[in-house]
């Protein structure tokens, strides 16, 4: 059974979960699936909340009212692992920029998303990367860009090339779609939590490995 939660900035939410018995799926009891968060920033208008509706709910949704903050969680499965990702559809306008930071320092990867229709949303996402990687603080973060709605490529604006070429430069993957079609929807989203579960597998050995010598280093004893 799939477990949907929505949430409306400023509310409290919660969902009844199924009493699954963790040991007769092979988990010790008591574990969840990892977490997985996922911030979809860009400009207004360009897709984000469509993209996000279409991967949770397989509708599109073409008229939708601007987004502040709206979170959604799912439990999928990702390369044969049960995960749960927690999607953040963050407001594109300029009103909500002062209040982006807060939801930045909380995710784990984000979706970069513009309109291959709109070549003013394109050049937008330089400052929306810099905004986050200013939060952040690391240049390593998860990170893909996403070129929205090719289904209307006779409006085309923003070349593959270009944008191609912005995404070498800024050593990330690139990626068209279109939420209308459902085309790359589900990848864009299981790409940037790959990124994310080999970013957490790296920390983890590398916190390990720090552990050990730590451990090491007090059972050594100069004479």
């Amino acid at each position: 059974m799939t477990t949907i939660l929505r949430c409306f900035s400023g509310s409290t939410c919660s969902t009844k979960r199924p009493n699954i018995d963790g040991a007769s799926m092979g988990k010790p009891k008591n574990s969840q699936p990892a977490l997985h968060k996922v911030i979809m920033v860009g400009s207004g208008g360009v897709g984000k909340s469509a993209l996000t509706l279409q991967f949770m709910y397989d509708e599109f949704i073409e008229d939708y009212e601007p987004t502040k903050a709206d979170s959604y969680r799912k439990k999928v499965m990702l390369d044969g692992e049960e995960v749960q990702i927690d999607i953040l559809d963050t407001a594109g306008q300029e009103d909500y920029a002062a209040i982006r930071d807060n939801y930045f320092r909380s995710g784990e990867g984000f979706l970069c998303v513009f309109s291959i229709t709109e070549h003013e949303s394109f050049s937008a996402t330089a400052e929306f990367r810099e905004q986050i990687l200013r939060v952040k603080g690391d240049e390593n973060i998860p990170f893909l860009l996403v070129g929205n709605k090719t289904d209307l490529e006779d409006k085309r604006q923003v070349s593959v090339e270009e944008a191609e070429k912005k995404a070498q430069q800024w050593d990330i993957p690139y990626a068209e779609t279109s939420a209308k079609t459902r085309a790359n929807v589900d990848k864009v989203f299981f790409d940037l939590m790959r990124e994310i579960r080999n970013r957490k597998v790296a920390e983890n050995k590398l916190n390990n490995g720090a552990t050990k010598l730590g451990q090491y280093k007090k059972k050594c004893v100069v004479l």
